[in-house]
């Protein structure tokens, strides 16, 4: 059975489009255009550009079907590690970009930047493993499930639902995890080591080269399958229309992350939008949302703001927009069939994505993406105990009538 994602091999291979939907992209724009300048008018002016900047990351998402949780899942299932090399590129520009910005420690704008450095301890376990399990079960990350949003794909929804409903209640039991639990300190391979970011950005990419190379030998000895290779067109018309190759969008998705960081002075995340969402609807609905732990210190600013307020909200709203863009110039955007057992593993998958992504302090872009990139320990960590929960969850798909790929498939 092949897999329903976005599994696909990125060739160059010119293959027939659909027509683009041109109503939906003119009323994609509109609304872009009146959030921009709706932004502008209201709040920060660092706002309005990072929600072009999210735009621009959902149109690469979308247009590379550049995935998390189908990359863990191919190599988990069968070994093919294409899209986890792509990951690897992604992280080495990351990185040496990263590195000298956060060096310099100043935005564009003056203000500090802070890399994206958490402990290690039982939380991030926990909440890893529980993601990874959840995005096989959801169909998709924090990422993939915006932009699966944008590009129409319903169950998506749902998934986006009890992401922020599991989130809300993560963020709920967040003491418990942080303070009751053991953990160790923060450990960053640029300052808590002596290596510096010079040293660190030496290490990082020979950890990149080592793993490309893991995935290689296991690919060869598995015999792994390839990606089968999804409509797209050649010249300039391939930006806007057609599959973009893996390894382009690895080093766009790289720049736009650091972009992000030299515009807010915090990479890329996604769940802790979530967060406020759902506990605003709690608010809203009587919950004393303002006495639990993590809305203490800090985070209280953001409570007691608008959503508009919160940068990670403002990209949020840019990715599920540029997704919603990108499908619609390839001609793609239309609501998908909904069934009972796929609509189930989407709130059981939402749920654990949102709860784990609270404790571990981040998801697939906050922790792993982020985490990496800014020399954190607990980025690695948490890929690792991502992909065990992937395996794991192998065995729970089928359960939910969701496709498990084989050796002898092809992927799409």
């Amino acid at each position: 059975m092949k897999a329903v994602d976005d599994m696909r091999n990125h060739t160059e291979q010119e293959q027939p489009l659909n027509k683009p939907q041109m109503p939906l992209i003119i009323g994609g724009l509109v609304v872009g255009f009146a959030l921009i300048m709706y932004l502008l008018f209201t709040q920060d002016s660092v706002q309005s550009l990072l929600l072009v900047i999210g735009l621009l990351l959902g149109y690469t998402l979308f247009h590379a079907r550049f995935g998390f949780t189908s990359a863990f899942r191919r190599f988990a299932s069968v070994g093919n590690g294409q899209a986890l090399r792509a990951h690897m590129l992604m992280l080495a520009v990351a990185v040496t970009l990263f590195a000298p910005i956060l060096a310099f420690g100043s935005t564009f704008f003056g203000g500090e930047v802070s890399a994206s450095v958490s402990p290690v301890g039982v939380s991030l376990l926990v909440g890893a493993f529980m993601f990874g399990i959840g995005m096989q079960l959801g169909g998709g990350c924090a990422s993939g499930t915006l932009y699966a949003v944008g590009g129409g794909r319903s169950v998506m929804f749902i998934t986006l639902l009890f992401f922020i409903i599991g989130s809300t209640i993560g963020a709920y039991h967040l003491p418990f995890w942080t303070e009751d639990l053991p953990a160790f300190e923060p450990v960053s391979l640029a300052t808590s080591t002596g290596l510096g970011y010079g040293g660190a950005w030496i290490v990082s990419l020979a950890l990149f080269g080592l793993i490309a190379w893991i995935t290689l030998v296991v690919e060869k000895k598995k015999r792994a399958p390839k990606m089968a290779s999804l409509p797209t067109t050649k010249g300039w018309r391939r930006i806007f229309r057609g599959s973009w190759p893996l390894f382009a969008a690895a080093i766009a998705l790289a720049v736009l992350n650091g972009l992000t960081l030299m515009t807010r002075g915090t990479p890329w995340g996604v769940t802790s939008a979530f967060a406020l969402w759902g506990s605003k609807a709690a608010q809203f609905l009587g919950i004393d949302v303002a006495s639990w732990g993590y809305w203490q210190g800090a985070n209280a600013v953001a409570l007691e703001s608008s959503i508009f307020a919160d940068s990670t909200t403002v990209l949020n709203l840019g990715v599920i927009l540029g997704a919603f863009l990108a499908s619609a110039a390839g001609g793609l955007f239309k609501f998908s069939k909904i069934t009972g057992k796929n609509a189930m593993a989407s709130v059981i998958g939402g749920l654990m994505m949102g709860y784990g992504a609270r404790l571990a302090f981040g998801c697939n872009i906050g922790a792993y993406f982020g985490g990496i990139a800014s020399f954190s320990l607990h980025g690695y960590i948490w890929g690792i105990l991502a992909l065990a929960g992937t395996f794991i969850a192998l065995y729970l798909r089928p359960l939910f009538g969701l496709s498990v790929p084989k050796p002898k498939d092809s992927f799409c």
